[in-house]
């Protein structure tokens, strides 16, 4: 027993370097760059003080991932992370940086999570809790502000969508808005309703995101590529009438399978790709919400 690991030393950085990914550059702007590759979408921008991040990948790649931002921007010390979840895909940065003295900021419900044990999505694995150092150590309930060099970087809440604790950050002087998990620009997101996400919050994200954006916007989602304020509104299009025809089939009597039998979303699986897992997870969120019994 003297010799067995604390639950947070399996996730360690000490242990985590041992793969290596294939790193994709998105250049913003010549101090502003997205990452792909490290497990999720790292937005990487340069001030006076150093780096800022939003999200660090998972904790395999961190190093890797670390060393290709300071190279990209030629600069070294990361003095902010921004966690807008509490996936690994998104904290496996925080332990490194955070014992370098980052701010890590997050939602206090991420927080929370990363303090405890919780299911990953689609799977019985659990994951955390991360070291006291790897946690958030600033949180927001609400919404934020942080100064980035002259200009001021924006975040705020969007409630229970993804998971519980999904924030957006904004650049609003660059006209760049991450989004997080709320929005997949490679397929269908996800839905961790075990840690508070339902398909009407995730509804209500879309619209708070599509709120805070334009045209000329430059969306960065969890994954794939960089979007557009049109592909959020070609998303809450799709998703609010599934939010409605899902509450119908549960108040029904329906459950989960036979709504993924009904196929409400098989008109867009040529270009989303097979829905069965959302539409499913989507309405398995609805429980918490909406079922008396529940």
């Amino acid at each position: 027993a003297a010799g067995a690991a604390l639950p947070w030393q399996l996730f360690s950085t000490a242990r985590a370097d041992s793969r290596t990914a294939e790193l994709s550059v998105s250049r913003l702007a010549d101090d502003m760059l997205v990452i792909s590759g490290a497990g999720g979408n790292v937005l990487a921008a340069r001030d006076s003080q150093g780096i800022v991040l939003v999200d660090g990948g998972a904790a395999q790649y961190s190093r890797q991932l670390l060393e290709r931002v300071s190279t990209e921007l030629s600069a070294s010390r990361v003095h902010t992370l921004f966690n807008t979840h509490w996936h690994p895909e998104q904290t496996g940065s925080n332990e490194r940086l955070g014992r370098e003295g980052a701010t890590i900021v997050a939602h206090e419900n991420t927080r929370l999570w990363l303090s405890t044990q919780s299911p990953l999505p689609g799977s019985e694995e659990l994951f955390g809790p991360l070291p006291p150092v790897a946690r958030p150590n600033e949180t927001l309930y609400d919404t934020g502000t942080r100064p980035f060099g002259a200009e001021r970087i924006d975040y705020g809440y969007l409630l229970q969508a993804h998971t519980d604790g999904d924030i957006y950050v904004h650049f609003p002087e660059r006209n760049v808005l991450v989004a997080g998990g709320v929005v997949s620009g490679a397929g269908w997101p996800v839905i961790d309703w075990r840690t508070g996400g339902w398909i009407g919050g995730m509804v209500n994200g879309l619209s708070k995101l599509i709120e805070l954006s334009d045209a000329q916007t430059r969306i960065v989602p969890a994954t794939g590529p960089v979007l557009t304020r049109a592909d959020l509104e070609e998303r809450h299009a799709i998703l609010a009438p599934l939010f409605a025809e899902l509450r119908k089939m549960l108040t029904s009597g329906l459950g989960p399978l036979e709504a993924v039998e009904a196929g409400p979303l098989r008109e867009y699986e040529a270009k989303y790709g097979d829905a069965s897992t959302f539409v499913k997870t989507a309405f398995e969120s609805l429980w918490g919400h909406l079922s008396p019994d529940a």
